[in-house]
């Protein structure tokens, strides 16, 4: 809504209305004009100086005229590009990285194959088990600089390289004390 205070006239959605633009703003309607002109600012419409003096207008306008005057030459909503016509969406609609859960952290490499040789240990007469060890110490020091996830993947390894080495040395001291 502009008003043109040489012609009298009042221009936009009131101007066939006259009695909705002297009905009185509520606070909502104040605040409704003021994102409007927070838009405008921030898409370089408007200087500081016409900002700050608009938004200072529609604080203290008292009807929906007044306010209707103070954004009529902003556009109040999305502005199509006039440049192209509307192109059909493919797909699911596009959703803002900010809202989206972040991804799971990913798996250490090292984890895994800490894993792997302390669960084949037992199988292979404990060949693996020392691997399983030094893979599951590396793994830890790289999880805890890097944040990836199988902390418990290495730490498994580990217990299970030791326990291996363990009943393997067991076993040859067992061999030992028995031949003896």
């Amino acid at each position: 809504m502009s008003f043109d205070p040489g012609l009298g006239a009042q221009r936009g959605p009131y101007a066939h209305h006259p009695q909705m633009s002297m009905m009185r703003a509520s606070h909502a309607d104040r605040e409704r004009a003021v994102d409007v002109l927070k838009a405008g600012f921030a898409e370089g419409r408007l200087s500081q100086g016409e900002y700050e003096q608009r938004l200072g207008r529609a604080y203290q306008a008292q009807t929906h005229g007044q306010l209707q005057a103070i954004v009529a030459d902003l556009p109040q909503g999305p502005v199509p590009e006039l440049s192209r016509p509307p192109q059909p969406m493919a797909g699911p609609p596009m959703v803002p990285r900010t809202f989206l859960p972040a991804p799971p952290p990913r798996s250490n490499g090292s984890a895994t194959a800490a894993l792997v040789c302390g669960v084949l240990s037992p199988m292979t007469w404990g060949l693996t088990a020392i691997p399983a060890v030094v893979l599951g110490h590396k793994a830890r020091a790289e999880i805890r600089r890097t944040g990836e996830s199988g902390d418990g993947m290495a730490l498994a390894g580990l217990v299970i390289g030791w326990l291996s080495i363990a009943g393997m040395a067991f076993m040859v001291l067992a061999l030992i004390v028995a031949g003896v």
